[in-house]
């Protein structure tokens, strides 16, 4: 399996646990907050904070909430000032591993960060040192129930789409940044429906791991994800179906 449709299946599992965990709203608002801060309230001049808007709506959060995030972002409301910092260093194994997180407190932040690294068998490392292995993307998912696979690589390469691939329960598609507002448009107005519809970030090349240090991975990404700071966490673990399906 290549590296990206592997990481495909990791985002599902991850996607599964924010949701079920409440922290996706948390999350959201403070992207879009830095997003709006960073590059203005306005969706259609801002592509950063268009595609988080996207995401909010996706997960049905209420549109004043929506507003609210983006009136705090350009300090139309007092709100929280969020520092981005990007973590990098290595999991059980020697597995990449890129954490983004927005914090209040950067003392805070990269000491928790530190101590669930250490407590899974990874460390932290230089800054650089494991996001050349990483290649910014568009990633979307579409359930393949009902649907040709000629029909939807056919739609989506013609909106600009660089590929698409069978995974069995979806089709993964994938686009550089830039196109993305375009093949997602395309999708919606096929009536198609997604599981996933984000910029990410995909790993070039896989890191295999035994079913132990796949667990201890798995362990690893939970604990990251579930820490409030954390935005997204990515990996280049090969990670057996099995370890996924009982994590």
């Amino acid at each position: 399996m290549s590296g990206h449709s592997k990481w495909a299946s990791i985002k599902h599992k991850k996607a599964a646990v924010d949701a079920k965990r409440g922290k996706l709203f948390t999350k959201i608002i403070r992207e879009i907050t830095v997003s709006a801060r960073s590059g203005g309230g306005d969706p259609e001049a801002n592509p950063s904070l268009r595609a988080v808007i996207q995401k909010a709506k996706d997960a049905n959060m209420p549109s004043e909430n929506i507003e609210r995030a983006i009136k705090k972002g350009t300090g139309e409301l007092e709100g929280v000032n969020y520092e981005e910092i990007v973590y990098e260093g290595y999991g059980p194994g020697g597995v990449a591993v890129l954490v983004e997180t927005l914090s209040d407190n950067r003392n805070r932040t990269a000491a928790n960060v530190r101590h669930l690294f250490s407590k899974y068998n990874g460390n932290l490392g230089e800054s650089g040192c494991v996001s050349w292995i990483f290649e910014r993307k568009g990633m979307i998912t579409v359930p393949t129930d009902g649907l040709s696979e000629e029909d939807v690589f056919d739609t989506v390469v013609a909106a600009g789409a660089d590929d698409m691939k069978n995974l069995g329960d979806v089709f993964e598609i994938l686009t550089e940044p830039d196109s993305f507002d375009a093949v997602y448009e395309v999708v919606k107005n096929k009536g198609w429906k997604t599981e996933i519809a984000e910029l990410t970030k995909i790993p070039k090349t896989m890191v295999e791991l035994d079913d132990a240090k796949g667990k201890q991975m798995v362990k690893l990404m939970e604990m990251l994800d579930d820490h409030d700071d954390v935005q997204q966490v990515y990996t280049n673990a090969d990670i057996s179906d099995a370890v996924l399906a009982d994590a």
